[in-house]
């Protein structure tokens, strides 16, 4: 196929093949104050999740705490799973998990759903606050 402007030239969007893809080291516990903004990389988030955008497991929310015990690092993962596995040796909320993955809520869904399908971390809901708390709260950020 000829174009009629010349060849076609590759989206600046894309990740050029000459550069590496921005992956970081997962060795170490993950900080986001760590991320270096001024990388170009980036990678689509249908590819993390194989096209996939409805976990597997339902009911999952934003503030769903989120645990792995060490014992899970031994296991085969991938970049990002590894990354919540690391991350989630302390408990994490989902949203906390997007936001360190830099990822859609719903692309941490789908990633922390197959981990807990295959009894990588475990997950449950937020201790519900009291009325009372909350309040507390609402005092406290009026006193501002």
């Amino acid at each position: 196929m000829r174009y009629p402007d010349g060849p076609r030239l590759p989206d600046p969007r894309m990740i050029p093949v000459t550069h590496a893809t921005g992956w970081r080291d997962t060795s170490a516990p993950h900080d986001p104050a760590d991320i270096d903004d001024s990388q170009d990389s980036f990678v689509r988030p249908f590819v993390i999740t194989a096209g996939r955008t409805v976990p597997v497991l339902d009911g999952l929310r934003i503030e769903t705490l989120v645990h792995a015990p060490p014992s899970a690092l031994s296991a085969p993962l991938r970049f990002e799973e590894r990354t919540v596995v690391t991350l989630c040796l302390r408990p994490h909320s989902i949203a906390e998990i997007g936001a360190a993955l830099r990822v859609p809520i719903g692309i941490a869904k789908v990633i922390v759903s197959d981990l807990a399908a295959a009894g990588h971390v475990t997950v449950r809901d937020a201790p519900e606050l009291s009325t009372a708390a909350i309040e507390r709260i609402r005092d406290l950020v009026r006193a501002l």
